[in-house]
C-alpha cells in the first residue's frame, strides 16, 4: 500500500507500484499457502495471478508435501468474469466460488467460450471446482468446508487472501484472519475514493480490529510488516 494507505488509485487499477523486493516478499508468502483467495475486482484489475515460480521455494512445497501451486480461489458473486483472461492460461489449480445467480452467468459464459473454441481442440478448463453458496456469505461455513479433505481436493489449512478490501473486511468481521501482511511503498496517492485495505462500512472503534506488530523489516524505501490479529 502507498504511504497513505491507499492499495490502488480512485479507479480501482492495478497496483503496480510494489518493487521486485516486494513481489519476492510477496511471493515467499504465497509460497506456503495451500491456496489463495482473491475477488473478482482484483482478478480484472491484473488480469493474473501471482504463481510459485522461484525454484527454491518450490522444492519447499514438495518437502512440505504441497501440491506444485496454491489452488487460486476466484470469488464471484455475479460470475460475470472474462474466459479470455490470462489468468485461464496459467498452468494453476482453480476454483470459483459463486452464488447461484452467479454460477448462472459463468456457466453461460463458459458454454460460450467453450463453443468457440477451435474444432477438434478440447475444451477450456476454467475451474476444477465451482462452489456455489448463498449470500451473504458464511465464511466460517466455508474455512470449515475448506479444512475438510475430500476425493478431490487436499485439506486447506493455509490460506492467503490476496483481496480485495471488502472481502477482508468481512472476514475480519468473522474473526477469521490470523495474520496480516502489509508493505508501506514510498509515494502517496490521496483520493477520497482510492481503496485501502480494509474496504466495506469499516469498523467503529470500540471494535476495530486490533493487531500485535510481530515483525518488521526493512529494504530500500519499503516497509515489510507483518501483524498478528489479537
Amino acid at each position: 500500500m502507498s504511504a497513505d494507505g491507499k492499495i490502488s488509485a480512485a479507479h480501482y487499477s492495478a497496483a503496480r507500484f510494489p518493487s521486485t523486493a516486494d513481489q519476492a516478499h510477496l511471493e515467499r508468502i504465497v509460497a506456503h499457502a495451500d491456496a489463495t483467495l482473491l475477488g473478482a475486482g482484483t482478478l480484472r484489475a491484473y488480469g493474473t495471478t501471482l504463481s510459485v515460480t522461484n525454484v527454491d521455494l518450490l522444492a519447499s512445497r514438495r518437502q512440505r508435501n504441497q501440491q506444485a501451486q496454491p489452488v487460486q480461489i476466484v470469488r464471484s458473486a455475479a460470475g460475470n468474469l472474462d474466459p479470455d483472461c490470462r489468468f485461464f492460461q496459467q498452468p494453476i489449480p482453480r476454483w470459483l466460488l459463486t452464488t447461484p445467480a452467479g454460477e448462472a452467468v459463468w456457466t453461460a459464459l463458459a458454454a460460450k467460450k467453450s463453443t468457440g473454441s477451435a474444432e477438434g481442440s478440447a475444451p477450456p478448463n476454467f475451474f476444477d471446482r465451482r462452489w456455489v453458496v448463498d449470500e451473504p456469505i458464511d465464511w466460517s461455513a466455508v474455512m470449515h468446508d475448506l479444512a475438510v479433505p475430500s476425493p478431490n481436493h487436499r485439506a486447506v489449512k493455509r490460506l492467503k487472501v490476496m483481496g480485495g478490501g471488502e472481502q477482508v473486511a468481512s472476514l475480519l468481521a468473522s474473526s477469521l484472519i490470523d495474520e496480516l501482511y502489509l508493505t508501506v511503498c514510498p509515494l502517496l496517492i490521496g483520493g477520497k475514493s482510492a481503496p485501502t485495505p480494509v474496504g466495506g462500512m469499516g469498523f467503529t472503534l470500540p471494535n476495530a480490529p486490533r493487531l500485535t506488530l510481530k515483525s518488521v523489516d526493512v529494504e530500500g524505501d519499503e516497509i515489510f510488516l507483518r501483524y498478528l490479529l489479537r
